[in-house]
């Protein structure tokens, strides 16, 4: 039993969209952000920087922090979305996701969508940034079906969960047929739609706007 300490932001969603595709047992221990319950002691005993997600692997008796980790835990403990022969490509594109999509357009969500006209530098530093790692995103999927080549991966995975906040950053996806296709084919997945709504609120994924 995988034990999910989870609040539905996209580094959040990458691993109940996770659990959900590898079929792995587990349950939800919500943390809600808005009253601060991830720097409660309890929480930090698990994660000393306060920050979701968490996982406790009950049969291991293991606790994983860092969404990027505990994508490549899940992926090998289910021998799913990361074969062996494709996995250098694979930690190159979680690695972009890791380095530059969360970064990039976590700032733009801060500085654009919570608190705007209070730094034009900062607003139009990351706006920038969140428009060129959607245009290394297209290029990449004018190549191929996903991130990592033919095959749907943690990548892939990893990166949904902040391309689904499209509406948040006033660029346009629609604008991006390669990115839109990869958004539009992976929305459409049973497990990502129960991943993306797993506290049953009945939230729905963002659609294109046309």
């Amino acid at each position: 039993m995988i034990e999910l300490f989870y609040s539905p932001t996209p580094n959040g969603r990458k691993v109940s969209i996770m659990l959900e595709e590898t079929k792995i047992n587990y349950k939800i221990t919500h943390i809600d952000l808005s009253k601060d319950e991830q720097f409660k002691p309890e929480f930090l005993k698990l994660n000393p920087y306060g920050k979701i997600p968490v996982i406790i692997d009950h049969e291991k008796n293991l606790v994983l922090i860092e969404s990027g980790a505990i994508l490549i835990y899940l992926a090998k403990k289910s021998k799913q979305f990361l074969p062996q022969e494709n996995e250098t490509k694979i930690f190159e594109w979680l690695m972009f996701q890791m380095g530059n999509v969360g970064p990039m357009l976590g700032q733009h969500h801060h500085f654009h969508h919570f608190n705007p006209e209070k730094s034009k530098y900062a607003e139009d530093r990351f706006f920038k940034n969140s428009v060129r790692v959607y245009e290394v995103l297209d290029r990449a999927l004018s190549k191929n079906n996903y991130l990592a080549g033919e095959d749907y991966s943690i990548a892939d995975i990893a990166t949904f969960p902040w391309i689904a906040r499209h509406e948040w950053h006033d660029i346009g996806l629609k604008k991006y047929k390669h990115l839109s296709r990869w958004y539009k084919s992976i929305s459409n997945r049973w497990a990502v739609k129960k991943g993306y709504d797993c506290l049953n609120t009945g939230e729905k994924i963002p659609k294109i706007k046309l």
